[in-house]
């Protein structure tokens, strides 16, 4: 059974039901997106909302952001997630590979992406597809909402 990429062109309600299944698994303190906030999630310039499925069925998602800075185009992958149903039959690596392609489409100098260290299996998949790890620190400055 193949996984077939795509890149939302609009917020739908099947869109949001998937939300409401795989953000939970991606991250405790999100908040679920209602269908306004998933439309400005797509239609935000530099956004590329990537979703996977398999039967149809969306297993997957992943955010592609890019930008121009001053040392030239680059490119972030963000909140990749894979539904816990669907994990090791290469739902992550067919949407990085695809946000990948697309960056390179869009002339990026780098894609970066950051993930914790518990998550091994996601680190060693990132490793395979050519990501190397930098000698930096990733900042956050949290404001609460």
């Amino acid at each position: 059974m193949s996984v077939e990429i795509e890149a939302v062109q609009a917020a739908t309600d099947e869109i949001v039901k998937a939300f409401g299944r795989l953000l939970p698994q991606l991250s405790r303190s999100a908040r679920p997106l209602d269908l306004t906030k998933l439309g400005e999630l797509v239609a935000w310039d530099g956004n590329t909302l990537l979703v996977a499925r398999r039967e149809g069925e969306i297993v997957g998602a992943l955010t592609l952001v890019m930008f121009p800075i001053p040392t030239g185009r680059r490119a972030w992958i963000e909140d990749v997630v894979v539904d816990e149903s669907a994990r090791g039959l290469g739902v992550g690596a067919a949407l990085t590979q695809e946000a990948v392609r697309l960056a390179r489409e869009s002339g990026v100098r780098t894609v970066d992406l950051t993930s914790r260290p518990s998550r091994e299996a996601a680190n060693r998949l990132y490793e395979r597809l050519g990501f190397g790890l930098r000698d930096s620190r990733v900042y956050r400055l949290a404001h609460d909402e």
